[in-house]
C-alpha cells in the first residue's frame, strides 16, 4: 500500500517559479519510477516528468529546460521555473511498481499572465 500526497501549489505571477513536493508513504521499497503529471479537465492525463528507481530522468518537450524532477528518500519534488499561462492545471504525483499504480489527490497551479 502506497500513499501520495502533494503540496506546493498556488497561483504565481507568469515568470515566476514554484516547487511541488510528494510525499509518499508505505511500501514503496523496490518501485519503478515517480513522477508528475497534469490534466487539463476533459483530457487524459500528460507526463510531465519522470524520475526512475535509478534516477534517471525524462521530461515532456514543452517542460524541458523549465521544470526539474528530483527525489529525496520518500519525498518527490518538481521545480518549476519560468512558468507560463499554459502551465495551469492540477498536477499529480504518481508512483508505479511492477503492478500497480498509485496516485495523489492534486494540487493545482495556476500562473497569471
Amino acid at each position: 500500500q502506497v500513499q501520495l500526497v502533494e503540496s506546493g501549489g498556488g497561483l504565481v505571477q507568469a515568470g515566476g517559479s514554484l516547487r511541488l513536493s510528494c510525499a509518499a508513504s508505505g511500501s514503496i521499497f523496490s518501485f519503478n519510477a515517480m513522477g508528475w503529471y497534469r490534466q487539463v479537465p476533459g483530457k487524459q492525463r500528460e507526463r510531465v516528468a519522470l524520475i526512475s528507481s535509478g534516477g534517471s530522468t525524462d521530461y515532456a518537450d514543452s517542460v524541458k529546460g523549465r521544470f526539474t524532477i528530483s527525489r529525496d528518500n520518500a519525498k518527490v519534488y518538481l521545480q518549476m521555473n519560468s512558468l507560463k499561462p499554459e502551465d495551469t492545471v492540477v498536477y499529480y504525483c504518481n508512483l508505479k511498481k511492477t503492478i500497480t499504480t498509485y496516485w495523489g489527490q492534486g494540487t493545482q497551479v495556476t500562473v497569471s499572465s
